[in-house]
This record gives structure tokens, C-alpha cells and sequence, in this order.
């Protein structure tokens, strides 16, 4: 067996307030991955930085840098611009949905969070991530065989 098949996708969890932190990171025992978490931006973008996860959950309203800048800022860098971010957001206005849009985000939760519907988005994005990054070693793989000489 491979050490890609054994190795569990990571979910990376961001939220300033520890008790949505620690219920999210308990709905997600259910699911068969590995859990980090962050207690702010900047912790989060070091995180991302340094290893990066499968997937962000990451909370909107949040002191220092906010979600919306959190999620520019994975998007925008082209090594983590291919990681799924799920928005967790109390907000509901028309205007947050669109700049949480705007920022790049790839799907959105309101809170208080249902667990089914942040288990199956999770589970949806978790395999999405998985069948993209097969894509891309499928690709690169294609693009070594064709530099190959035929003989």
C-alpha cells in the first residue's frame, strides 16, 4: 500500500472563538481525517504556509485579519490556490455572500452550523480536492512520458 493511500486529508479549522473551534472539531470525529486548528488568521497563513492542509474551514469575523483577507491571501498565492476554503459565517447579508464570493471562496456555511450539512460539504470538498490532485500527478505524469524520446 502507498503511503498516499494511508495518509488521512487534512482539515484545517479556523475560529477566534474556541467553543465554535472545538464543536466544528467535534462534528468532524465523524469523518476519517486529520484535524488542525487556529485561533486566527495569521496563525492560519503560517499553518497553510508551512503544511499545507486539504481543505480550510475557516470563520469570517475574526480580529486582526479577517476571513475574507484569509481566503485572498490562500487564493491568491499560486502554491495554495488550489486548497478548498469553506466560509463558517454568522453573517447572511447579500453583501458578506459576495465578498465571501469576491475573496474566493469555494462554498460557505452559516452558523450556527448544522453538523450533516458541514459533514457532507466536507466530505463533497475532501474528494474534490482528491480527484484535482490526482488529476494534476495524471498530468504531469503525461507530460514526462510525452518528453521521453520514441525510439
Amino acid at each position: 500500500m502507498s503511503n498516499e493511500e494511508v495518509q488521512k486529508p487534512k482539515v484545517l479549522v479556523v475560529d477566534d472563538n474556541l467553543q465554535n473551534l472545538e464543536l466544528i472539531l467535534a462534528y468532524l470525529e465523524d469523518i476519517d481525517c486529520e484535524t488542525l486548528s487556529a485561533e486566527g488568521g495569521q496563525e492560519a497563513l503560517e499553518m497553510i504556509k508551512n503544511d499545507p492542509p486539504d481543505l480550510v474551514l475557516l470563520d469570517v469575523m475574526m480580529p486582526k485579519i479577517s476571513g475574507f483577507e484569509v481566503c485572498k491571501r490562500i487564493k491568491n498565492n499560486p502554491e495554495t490556490a488550489e486548497i478548498p476554503v469553506i466560509m463558517v459565517t454568522a453573517l447572511s447579508e447579500m453583501g458578506d455572500i459576495e465578498r465571501a464570493i469576491n475573496s474566493g471562496t469555494d462554498d460557505f456555511l452559516s452558523k450556527p452550523v448544522n453538523k450533516w450539512e458541514l459533514l457532507t460539504r466536507v466530505k463533497t470538498m475532501l474528494k474534490l480536492k482528491h480527484l484535482t490532485d490526482q488529476l494534476e500527478r495524471t498530468l504531469v505524469y503525461l507530460s514526462e512520458i510525452e518528453q521521453i524520446p520514441r525510439q
